[in-house]
This record gives C-alpha cells, sequence and structure tokens, in this order.
C-alpha cells in the first residue's frame, strides 16, 4: 500500500518538475516570466484558474468547515461563485488594461500610494495563504508516510518543493502546471464523491449518521461559544462571514489579474471565466459532500481531532486502493500548484512594484529574471515560517481572505466602475482596511465596539471602515482626470 502511493507522488512530481523544466528554458524576457508572454489561450486560462483558486482553502479550510458544519458549508464557496458570475464583466476590461501586477492597475488608477500599500497588503494576505498550503500539503505526506514524515516535516518538503518549480519559470511554468493538475483533481472528485456516498449508505445513511442541523441552511452556525444556540440571524451573520469575504477575494485577486493579463485576448479572457465557473460549482460542491461523507464514516478518532485533514484522510481509508491513492496525489498535487501560484504572485509585486518600478528601472531581463527568482525564494520562507506557527488553517484562510476583501477589492471594483473614487480616497481606504484587519484580535481592541460586531471575525468591521473611508474621502477630494479614467472603460 505504501508503495502504491507513493508510485503516485512519484509520478506527480516527476510530471511536474518536467513541466517546469520545459517552460524554464522558453523564458526569456520579464513579460514571459511574469505573463507568460500574453499567450495564454481559453482552456489554459480555465484550467489555470480553476487550479489556483481550489486550493488548501477548499481542500482543508472547507474540509473542516463542512466536517463541523455539514452541508451549511457550501456558504464558504458559494460567495466565489457569486463572485464568478461578477467577474465575468470584468475579465475583458482587465486583459484590455494589460499590465502585469494589481498595483499597476493601482498606480494608473489612483497614485504612487496606492501601489505601495497595495503591495503591502498583497504581502500579508498572499503569503499567509501560501503557508497553509505548505501545511495541507504537509498534512498530506503524514498521512501517506505516517511512520516516516511528519507533518512538520511534510511541511518542509513541500515549501522547497513549491519554491524551487516556482522560481523557475514563473507564470509559464504555473500556469502549464496547473493544466495537468486541474484535469486530475476534476475527473478524480467526479468519480471518488459518488462512490463515497453508495459506501456511506446514500441519503438515509448520511441522514443516520449525521446531526440533523447538518441537512440545515445555517447547521452549526447558530451555536455560538460553547455550543449555545444564537439566533437565526446569528447564523446567517456567521454564514456571511465565509461568504463575503470569498466573494470580495474573488473579486479583486490578483492571481487571477495576472491570468487575464496573461490571456492571449480579450475574448480568451471572457470565454474562460464560463468554464471557470461551472469547473468550481462542480469541484466545490464535491470537496464539501466529500468531507461531509467523510463525518458520517469517520466521526472519532485522530480525524475528530484534526478535521481539516477529512478529505486526505477518507482518501487514504474510504476508497479502494488506487481510487485512494489517486484522490491523495490530487489533493497533494492541488497544494502545490495553489502554493506556487500563491507565492509566484506577490514576488511579482515584490519586482515589478517595487523594485523595477523604484531601484533599478533600466534593469535588462536577465537582471530581473535573477531578482525575480529570488524574491520567490524569500517569499517561500516567509510563508514557512507562518506555516510552522499555523495551528487552524480555517483561521488562517479567514485572516488572509479579510485582508484582501477590506482592503484591495473595494479600491479595484472602483477603479472598474466608479468615476468619482479618488486617489487619495482610495489610499485611505487600503490603509483603514489593512490596519483594521491586523489590529482586531488584538487584546482590548473588540471591546472599544459595540457588542455585536465585537463578537464577530474582523471582516465585517474592517469592510465597513475601508468602504466608509473611501465613500468620505473621494468626497472631499478633486475628482480623477479623464486621462485616468479612460484606460478602464468599455
Amino acid at each position: 500500500m505504501p508503495q502504491l502511493y507513493a508510485a503516485v507522488l512519484a509520478v506527480i512530481v516527476i510530471s511536474l518538475l518536467a513541466v517546469a523544466l520545459y517552460r524554464t528554458f522558453r523564458v526569456k524576457t520579464k513579460a514571459d516570466y511574469l505573463v507568460a508572454g500574453r499567450s495564454l489561450p481559453a482552456l489554459v486560462l480555465v484550467l489555470t484558474l480553476l487550479t489556483s483558486w481550489i486550493g488548501a482553502g477548499s481542500l482543508f479550510a472547507g474540509a473542516e468547515n463542512a466536517y463541523q458544519n455539514g452541508f451549511a458549508a457550501l456558504w464558504q464557496p458559494a460567495g466565489g461563485w457569486l463572485g464568478l458570475v461578477l467577474i465575468y464583466f470584468i475579465a475583458p476590461r482587465a486583459r484590455k488594461f494589460a499590465q502585469f501586477t494589481l498595483p499597476d492597475l493601482l498606480e494608473a488608477r489612483y497614485n504612487q500610494t496606492a501601489r505601495i500599500l497595495g503591495t503591502i497588503a498583497i504581502l500579508f494576505a498572499f503569503t499567509a495563504i501560501t503557508s497553509y498550503q505548505f501545511r495541507g500539503g504537509g498534512d498530506v505526506l503524514h498521512l501517506i508516510f505516517p511512520d516516516v514524515i511528519t507533518s512538520d516535516l511534510g511541511t518542509f518538503i513541500i515549501a522547497a518543493f513549491v519554491i524551487m518549480t516556482t522560481a523557475m519559470a514563473g507564470m509559464s511554468s504555473v500556469a502549464y502546471m496547473d493544466v495537468a493538475i486541474g484535469s486530475l483533481v476534476t475527473v478524480i472528485c467526479i468519480i471518488a464523491g459518488p462512490m463515497l456516498y453508495m459506501k456511506a449508505g446514500g441519503w438515509a445513511g448520511l441522514h443516520a449518521a449525521l446531526p440533523p442541523e447538518y441537512f440545515q441552511v445555517f447547521g452549526n452556525y447558530r451555536y455560538g461559544p460553547g455550543h449555545v444556540r444564537e439566533s437565526a440571524g446569528m447564523g446567517f451573520i456567521r454564514a456571511m462571514e465565509f461568504l463575503v469575504p470569498t466573494l470580495l477575494l474573488m473579486l479583486g485577486n490578483q492571481v487571477m489579474y495576472q491570468k487575464f493579463f496573461s490571456a492571449r485576448s480579450e475574448k480568451d479572457a471572457r470565454v474562460s471565466v464560463i468554464g471557470w465557473t461551472l469547473g468550481t460549482l462542480v469541484l466545490e460542491t464535491l470537496i464539501v459532500a466529500i468531507a461531509v461523507i467523510g463525518r458520517a464514516l469517520y466521526p472519532t478518532g485522530e480525524v475528530a481531532m484534526r478535521p481539516r485533514e477529512i478529505i486526505p484522510y477518507t482518501a487514504r481509508h474510504g476508497l479502494p486502493a488506487m481510487m485512494g491513492a489517486l484522490l491523495l496525489g490530487a489533493v497533494f498535487a492541488k497544494v502545490i500548484s495553489t502554493a506556487s501560484n500563491y507565492l509566484f504572485s506577490p514576488a511579482t509585486n515584490l519586482v515589478n512594484d517595487i523594485f523595477v518600478r523604484y531601484l533599478a528601472p533600466q534593469a535588462s531581463n536577465k537582471r530581473v529574471l535573477i531578482v525575480s527568482r529570488l524574491a520567490v525564494v524569500l517569499l517561500g520562507c516567509w510563508a514557512l515560517y507562518q506555516a510552522v506557527y499555523a495551528q487552524s488553517i480555517l483561521e488562517k484562510m479567514l485572516y488572509a481572505y479579510t485582508i484582501y476583501s477590506a482592503a484591495l477589492t473595494p479600491v479595484v471594483l472602483a477603479a472598474f466602475y466608479s468615476k468619482r473614487t479618488t486617489a487619495w480616497g482610495a489610499v485611505a481606504a487600503i490603509a483603514t482596511g489593512t490596519l483594521v484587519t491586523l489590529v482586531w484580535d488584538f487584546p482590548g481592541v473588540k471591546e472599544l465596539f459595540p457588542p455585536i460586531l465585537a463578537q464577530r471575525d474582523a471582516i465585517f468591521p474592517s469592510l465597513i471602515a475601508a468602504v466608509a473611508v473611501l465613500v468620505l474621502v473621494s468626497l472631499l477630494t478633486r475628482k480623477p482626470s479623464p486621462e485616468q479614467l479612460a484606460q478602464f472603460s468599455d
């Protein structure tokens, strides 16, 4: 059995390395490294968008949510589904803009200060997201080789592999590795879901094994600290605390915008969103379903103490050997892919928005490539440090999503759809959203607010503060020039 799992992982690792090596020899310029030479067709875009979006946040944090709360965990991916409907209209505008990073957009629409603050917010959010990919990958290796690899050692192994392959070929490597991974994960989950459903006894078996609230709209969201039942209104608010950060991360996600900047054309960018939407609907629903089925099959034991591991644990113990090995391998590959995407993205910020923009504007392509690879290594080490000290992937996910959602998404959407938002309104909103998120959980801070806010996660306080500042400061400062607005309209 361990030999089978090792063989599957070996094939995946060798395949990913082969893609990275091949694409490395095709990287010659800054555009090749950062946006794949703006050459990605719609099919490649669909698979790389799908693969970068569904990683440890879904396979571990989302699965942990489903293990604890049942089908109410679908509120989390529902934010992404709603966001995808809106992204259909944003994608061609983003491709038309055709720069390298989101801070490029912030400076063009607002000013240099917005660019710098946006870069800082992205570094905090995306290294946090990368960190729990490392942790999730470490958990997978520990489940496969429990007597040889601890979860911490697995985290270091995954981090080293991701840092190496991402540094080699940049966006070109990331996008084409995603093609293979996205195809593998989609096929395996579609096959494994029904198999596990039948093993659990179908719908009747799930109802017999699980508490009734697992099938209700708000599940366990209606229960507060100490499992005290709260009002239905509190259940709705808790559901929104999962939906809203996911929605806003989707709408403002730099990884997504970089993929659109890499598209072959505006038409390819828009068509890719349709395929991305269908794939996300199917995969996210299957992931939640597999986690809930896993909870019915394995309500106690090791996985009950570490519910984030329910999907790889179910693959290991609940499926025939070959299918379990393939599902575990798919989870492993998915984590690697998402880690590569969210590690590469802030590295481009350091290179394009700091090094090239301010330190070495005339740097040669060779020098930019060297610095880009060094940035990947440095940020990978920072993400690894966070991974070692992260206890809950779900909590880390909400923290990362909140920083991004509150600080960046409002000003990104305003860039495309508001003619009245000003540069200093955007600067104030980015600073406010980042600051409120970072200090919200400091001792004594929540006591400064009304109880209805003090009991909640940071998303609503941060978002409300950022949007209020955005509107107020924009009303008090000079309107943007027609030149600033022209490149963001149809």
